[in-house]
């Protein structure tokens, strides 16, 4: 009887423990790191929100992923570059330095360390802390010296990653030759590379800001100037005001000294009054530079400066042209070339009212057409080339 009843509590168990649900995985095999991915591709686009949305999804997957606290590490510190108030920047930053540390310690494999040193570098290079570019160095020659596997580097998928990055770093810290021979090692290395594209571009632009600053020396607003891709109104004015010194030059060329102490801009626009370049742009508007003055604005139905406005390369052709003038007291400048049946521009007719003034800067080396013969006066201006035609005006006219 005993063992009757021993053996039906068995069956009994055991059917019990046959129809109890089993355990399933939180998530499919590998999809942590199929999120991690999708995350820094979001990156790619400063999708942030996307991003951050994805590495949660791999840290719920994988609990001890520390890609994807690599990846968190990035999406804020992209989050707290974008910040204008101090105060949420800094909560931003915080979250950044959180991010890092639970990535260095669920460090498991050598790829993962490599993603963890690359967060380092484009963390700070967004949010530059204290002594970050020391940091960024270290970090990336600790990513360098690391023995990974490209094929388990599931998104940066070569060690050469760390030289892109790195040469991004050093543009932010406008040591641009040092970036351009980070580029270059990207291109030196495997020809399939992903990051050899976006390496040429970056490349090419780094080199010809090199090539611009060669042979003269600027300050801290020009080097921030010259990594834009585009040249806005008050950066041009920043750069005649505080490179070329137009305010002094322009004085000297007026005898009578009393006169240019009564100068003045006739007024100041309301756009400008808590601009960083106000002194600068009230010096521009007191010398009443052609291509430089007020705008007048439908909306307000006020004359205004529009610092922000990008400056295409017609209109950088017409204050440049006025500048010499004003520089050489040679107004026969601004007709030399009237008259003119044909065109060296394909694009550019002689009747166009830009015309002299594209003549007048490319004949001196101010500006250079398109590879295509093109002046392209509808594009916009680049920091480079901006910081070009500066540095070529100032040996022309000798100015130190």
């Amino acid at each position: 009887m005993k063992r009757l009843i021993t053996l039906s509590l068995f069956f009994a168990i055991a059917y019990l423990f046959s129809c109890a649900p089993k355990q399933t995985a939180k998530c499919p095999a590998g999809e942590s790191e199929q999120q991690y991915v999708l995350g820094m591709t979001a990156l790619e686009k400063e999708d942030v929100n996307t991003a951050i949305e994805k590495f949660n999804r791999a840290s719920f997957c994988d609990e001890k992923s520390s890609k994807a606290n690599s990846g968190m590490a990035i999406a804020h510190a992209i989050k707290a570059s974008q910040q204008k108030d101090p105060g949420f920047r800094q909560v931003e930053a915080k979250r950044v330095e959180d991010y890092l540390e639970k990535a260095k310690k669920q460090i498991s494999s050598p790829e993962d360390e490599f993603d963890y040193k690359l967060a380092i570098i484009r963390s700070y290079t967004y949010i530059q802390p204290k002594d970050w570019l020391e940091k960024v160095e270290d970090a990336y020659e600790d990513a360098k010296k690391l023995k990974v596997d490209d094929r388990k580097l599931s998104y940066y998928q070569g060690k050469e990653s760390a030289d892109y990055f790195m040469g991004l770093a050093y543009m932010s810290a406008y040591e641009f030759a040092k970036a351009r021979d980070r580029f270059q090692a990207v291109l030196s290395a495997k020809r399939d590379s992903k990051w050899h594209e976006p390496a040429d571009r970056a490349w090419k632009r780094v080199d010809k800001i090199v090539r611009a600053l060669g042979g003269i020396s600027v300050g801290d607003v020009a080097k921030r100037i010259a990594v834009k891709d585009s040249v806005s109104r008050a950066d041009l004015t920043a750069l005649l005001v505080i490179e070329v010194k137009v305010d002094k030059l322009f004085a000297g060329r007026i005898p009578v000294q009393s006169q240019v102490e009564k100068m003045q801009a006739e007024f100041v626009p309301a756009d400008v009054l808590n601009h960083p370049f106000k002194n600068e742009i009230i010096t521009i508007l007191k010398w009443k530079v052609r291509g430089l003055e007020p705008i007048y604005d439908q909306t307000t139905k006020a004359y205004l400066y529009k610092p922000d406005n990008v400056v295409t390369r017609g209109e950088m052709a017409l204050i440049l042209e006025d500048v010499l003038i004003k520089l050489t007291g040679d107004e026969s400048i601004a007709r030399a070339y009237l008259g003119h049946e044909r065109s060296p521009f394909p694009d550019i007719r002689p009747t166009s009212p830009i015309y002299n003034a594209v003549m007048s800067v490319t004949t001196r080396g101010l500006m250079e057409p398109e590879l295509s013969g093109e002046f392209r006066a509808d594009k916009p201006v680049d920091g480079a080339e901006a910081i070009l035609a500066i540095r070529v005006l100032k040996q022309r006219m000798n100015i130190q």
